[in-house]
Order: C-alpha cells, then structure tokens, then sequence
C-alpha cells in the first residue's frame, strides 16, 4: 500500500533541491515547496522579520514532507479520492494547487458524473469520483494522467516561457511530460512521433 507520507517524500525526491528560475512563475523553490508557499505559512525559517530566498534556502527535507502532507494532500481532501487516484492529484496539487482538484472536476463530466468545478474536493464531488472509479477502475486514473498532460500543454501552447518545462532542448519530452506520464500506463505515453507532432507548432 502507498501511503500520504511515501508519496510525499516520492514527490520532494522527484521535486529536487533549490531552483531559482527566473522562468518559473513561482519563484525561489526547495523540494518544490515556493518562495509564495512560505510567505502563505508565514515560515520565517532564519527569524530575521521577513520571508525571503534565505528561508527558501534553510528549508529541510522534513519540512517540505510535513508542508505537502498538511496543505496539499491533508487540507484539500485528497484522502477522500479513491486510493489508486490520491498519488497522482496529490502531486499535481503540489504542482498547480487547485487546478489539479478543477482537471478531474472536469474530467468527471465525461464519466457522466458531472459536478461544480470550484477546485475543491467536498462531499459532491468525492462521491462522484467514487462511482466514476467503480465504473471505470484503473482507466480513470489513466484519463486523470492524460488530463493532467494536455494542461501541461495548454500552458506551454499560450507562454512560450514554459515550453522548456514541457520539452527539453534537445527536442524531446520535457520534465512536465515525464511528470504527468509517471502516472499513466504505459500504453498511453505519446510515442516520440506524436509528441514531434504535438510540439510541432512551438517555435
């Protein structure tokens, strides 16, 4: 069984050590914890009166564990998703916050289980993804993944900025690729011919 606490710590591992890109609009990061994230939890982690790239920096491992398990699985109801599901929102709410809870609020619709799509997983809405996942088991978990992949590439579609996280220099599938396909079956990765063809249109 995967627990809250093995999928944090796979996503610090897969997050990294401290980035500063002056691309990536949220700042100073650690473990993937932001500069924005510290400010919202008022972590002051060296006591000087303010929050800035320092904090980021003193940031522990165990830190960033403890701030994903409360405020990004704990706090926005990840729990309450059908276990085989929880890993993969729990990263993409790491990744994008709300918008992971708004990709599968909209996904449901196609599973005939339509709800609000307001970002936030509540009685409705959990419900809804029960019987979606009692229907259609591991596949939804897979649409999950695929949805969470076309967001990536919307994003890089309208900000040319982020098209490096999507696709690498070399021209080949970048981080936020890899990231989403982590969660889909093999069967469902873009082969390199359809990801060229994706891309194709990116400058």
């Amino acid at each position: 069984m995967t627990t809250p606490l093995k999928i944090a710590q796979e996503i610090v591992a897969r997050e990294g050590g401290y980035v500063n890109d002056p691309d990536d609009p949220g700042g100073a990061t650690k473990y993937g914890v932001t500069i924005h994230t510290l400010r919202n939890l008022g972590m002051d982690l060296d006591r000087d009166g303010d929050i800035d790239v320092a904090d980021v920096r003193l940031l522990t491992h165990d830190d960033a564990v403890a701030i994903f398990l409360d405020h990004y699985f704990t706090r926005p109801k990840i729990h309450l998703l059908p276990e085989p599901l929880q890993a993969s929102v729990f990263d993409m709410y790491v990744n994008a916050g709300s918008n992971a809870v708004r990709i599968l609020q909209r996904l449901l619709a196609e599973f005939q289980e339509p709800v609000t799509v307001d970002g936030a997983v509540g009685p409705k809405t959990a419900a809804a993804v029960m019987r979606a996942h009692k229907k259609a088991g591991d596949y939804l978990v897979d649409a999950y993944g695929i949805a969470r992949r076309d967001y990536y590439f919307a994003i890089a579609d309208k900000r040319r900025a982020s098209r490096k996280y999507a696709r690498t220099r070399a021209g080949g599938k970048g981080g936020w690729i890899k990231r989403a396909e982590e969660f889909i079956s093999p069967s469902f990765h873009m082969t390199d011919s359809a990801f060229q063809n994706r891309v194709a249109r990116w400058k």
